[in-house]
């Protein structure tokens, strides 16, 4: 697998320090991999391309790299009790360790963004295989996660060294997944602009919206969310802290479980939702709930739109709408026992906005699952 699976960047952002051409992989530590990429296949439709692990000469871990259109999920699952992956796995269950982003010059992505006061996780590091090379280096961002900049112009093998191409003979049904479209990381009370000034000052993104405790709030809860994006306008990092409400808010649950911040969500793109959530719920993954009443003013608050009302409504599709057209949006329980780390199915209809019209109908449905759990 080439470079060609990513979309390169239209036209380059003069401006723009440090360019990036999307998502390259987010890498899950889990507790068993293994069994964590039968799920991803089965019921996301991924398909197995890489693994390393002691087959491969790698002594300490196992990984598995699944692939759909532009998505890559690195399922990671450490082989010893003593080391840095175990320790990550049992203080916040499985979850995201690494938001890796494409760049065709990782040393001067590293470079750029530590000398602007980013905290090194790796230097710059070259792998070299029979394939080619691939250049690596890491920063550290909020909580325990980690950007790790990618470069591989020079490569032309399955992942990148160290990774053996793999094919178990298990193919899998693809479900219409295309990029990952944004990832949301929840961040402690009183630290979002902190990292949102990392983002525009270490990493050069912008902001682009903001939405305070009046946008996203219920009877009971509230939070804040600002969006950060790059200057391409390729990668996407929606950042939520907690507000003052009655009760306990999702970011609070999520940071008491997860012990600490981290990535909430990952949002997938589609550009046929009624298709992929219908697979989705076939396959038996799981979805937030919003009651029918939801739909009443679906015609006058959001207009007209191309998809079948009725199928949206059967399968419990959220709809909004802002200047530049429409979005429809569901999202998955947790899909980890921990209730942290879920999934966002997204199609947009030239929406750029993230469904601030849903936003109650969301909470509401997270706090009676909350409430379930006996967290709210």
């Amino acid at each position: 697998m080439s470079t060609a699976t990513l979309d390169a960047p239209v036209a380059s952002v003069s401006e723009d320090f440090l360019p990036l051409n999307g998502t390259d992989y987010i890498e899950i530590y889990c507790g068993n991999a293994k069994q964590s990429s039968y799920f991803y296949r089965t019921a996301f439709g991924f398909q197995l391309v890489a693994y390393a692990g002691p087959e491969t000469g790698v002594r300490d871990r196992a990984s598995y790299v699944l692939q759909q259109g532009k998505i890559r999920l690195m399922l990671t699952t450490p082989l010893h009790p003593d080391n840095e992956m175990t320790r990550h796995i049992a203080e916040h269950g499985d979850g995201v360790k690494v938001l890796a982003l494409w760049v065709d010059d990782a040393r001067a992505a590293w470079e750029a963004t530590t000398a602007r006061g980013a905290r090194s996780a790796q230097a710059p590091t070259t792998l070299m295989d029979e394939f080619g090379e691939v250049v690596t280096a890491s920063i550290h961002t909020y909580g325990d996660t980690i950007h790790t900049f990618v470069e591989r112009k020079n490569y032309t093998g399955a992942f990148m060294p160290g990774y053996k191409a793999v094919d178990d003979g298990y193919t899998t049904e693809p479900i219409g997944l295309l990029f990952v479209d944004h990832c949301v990381g929840n961040v402690e009370l009183g630290h979002m602009n902190e990292w949102v000034k990392f983002y525009e000052d270490v990493m050069g993104f912008k902001l682009l919206i903001t939405f305070d405790d009046s946008d996203i709030s219920t009877e009971y809860s509230a939070l804040m969310s600002k969006v950060v994006s790059n200057g391409s306008g390729y990668v996407k990092f929606p950042i939520n802290e907690p507000a003052q409400g009655k009760r306990k808010s999702q970011i609070e649950e999520y940071i008491e479980f997860y012990r600490g911040a981290g990535v909430q969500h990952i949002a997938v793109a589609t550009n046929d939702i009624i298709h992929t959530v219908g697979e989705l719920r076939r396959r038996g993954v799981q979805f937030l709930y919003v009651p029918e009443t939801y739909y009443e003013d679906i015609p006058t608050r959001v207009g007209e739109i191309k998809e079948d009302l009725e199928a949206l409504k059967k399968l419990n599709i959220l709809i909004d709408r802002d200047e530049e057209g429409y979005l429809l949006q569901i999202f998955t329980k947790p899909v980890e026992d921990r209730p942290t780390v879920f999934f966002e199915i997204i199609q947009r209809a030239g929406a750029k906005s993230f469904g601030k019209g849903n936003f109650k109908a969301l909470f509401e449905s997270i706090e009676r699952e909350q409430a379930l759990r006996g967290n709210l």
